[in-house]
């Protein structure tokens, strides 16, 4: 399998989702969120002052957005960006990457200590906020959750932690609470899970920004599939007419000023063997 350049110049892509018949998508350090068609034709749909991350579209038809480093949820109706929720009481660090569930819930993830000033690593938060924008801590102790998805049943979410090299499962239960944490697969060669998808035969793609690749990992850690890249794969998601599009965001580094700078971000696009399931 191999991918191809769809959209270049880009800041840094970050938080793919495919809605509407289009891939959404942050460009973080350039501050937007923008849209691509399947023939690569970009469109912006709104600037976030604080740098946007995790998108996700709950059933009342507006756009969530993750704003980084002011640590909120925020709505996007189509004319204004409105704020769900104030993290900053809950979120030791900028917040990431988000997945919203079919009721409208948002599960976030946060950095857990300044990545960019090279502090110590310290362990971090997954906050559920609900649709009102009531916001809860419901897991602790992640090193650095990042790309998360929930399976087609809703019942179980699936978290990269970065930091510990493995993808980590949650049962979910009504009420949106999360319990039996448990491995769902380690990194086989120690590759560093970023952004992720889900797919119909009940495999995770996981973005490996320092191997320079896209892995296809089912439950217990086996790769089936590998997608080598020039540089860092840092998210990806499964899209397209038929969901079998793994468009996978790359950049030549993560550093903002560096991002600002070299535009080196690119949408690439690989086939992949299965469409998309679960969430999101």
């Amino acid at each position: 399998m191999r991918a191809e350049p769809l959209v270049g110049g880009l800041c840094f892509g970050e938080g793919p989702r495919w809605h509407r018949n289009r891939l959404w998508l942050s460009d973080m350090h350039a501050h937007r969120v923008l849209t691509v068609t399947e023939g690569g034709q970009v469109e912006n749909v709104v600037e976030v002052p604080n740098q946007p991350s995790g998108l996700g579209f709950p059933p009342d038809g507006t756009v969530l957005v993750v704003s980084m480093t002011d640590r909120s949820l925020m709505r996007f109706d189509g004319r204004a960006l409105s704020r769900v929720a104030d993290l900053s009481g809950l979120a030791s660090w900028y917040c990431n990457d988000m997945v919203v569930d079919r009721t409208g819930r948002a599960y976030i993830g946060n950095f857990g200590f300044d990545l960019h000033a090279r502090a110590q690593p310290k362990p971090a938060e997954l906050i559920a906020v609900e649709p009102n924008g009531a916001a809860r801590i419901v897991a602790r102790e992640l090193q650095f959750p990042n790309g998360t998805v929930i399976t087609p049943d809703g019942k179980t979410l699936i978290v990269g932690e970065s930091f510990g090299r493995r993808l980590t499962a949650f049962d979910v239960d009504a009420s949106g609470d999360l319990s039996n944490r448990r491995v769902w697969a380690e990194m086989p060669r120690g590759e560093v899970p970023d952004g992720i998808c889900y797919d119909t035969a009940l495999g995770v793609w996981v973005a490996s920004p320092l191997s320079n690749e896209c892995l296809r990992v089912e439950q217990g850690g086996r790769v089936t599939h590998r997608i080598p890249l020039e540089r860092g794969a840092f998210a990806c998601m499964l899209g397209g007419s038929d969901r079998r599009n793994l468009y996978i965001l790359t950049a030549t580094s993560s550093e903002p000023e560096v991002c600002r700078k070299e535009r080196s971000g690119r949408v690439e696009v690989a086939r992949a063997p299965y469409p998309a399931a679960g969430l999101p």
